[in-house]
């Protein structure tokens, strides 16, 4: 089972999940309660996280993330809301 390890205001969230999970719709039956959020579509950007370790596991990012993240997809942002998580990976979210 993959393990998540979450940065966020100082604070650090560990913390394993279901293979083929997705953050934000574990933070939306709050098996994952620290993650931020929003329409969990691709629309808002409210669960955009910089991807710290791990991110050779995911895969390529999609055309909602080119579209609303554009260069930062470069710099290691990805939309929590597209990625189902296989395998451990460290992420930061700016609150």
């Amino acid at each position: 089972m993959p393990n998540v390890k979450l940065h966020q205001n100082g604070q650090v969230y560990e913390q394993e999940i279901g293979a083929n999970s997705n953050l934000v719709v574990l933070a939306g039956i709050k098996k994952f309660p620290h993650l931020k959020y929003g329409c969990g579509m691709g629309k808002c950007t409210k669960c955009t996280v910089k991807v710290l370790a791990g991110g050779e596991s995911l895969p390529e990012p999609n055309w909602k993330e080119n579209k609303m993240l554009g260069e930062k997809i470069t710099q290691g942002y990805r939309l929590a809301c597209q990625l189902y998580i296989h395998e451990d990976i460290e992420i930061c979210q700016e609150t």
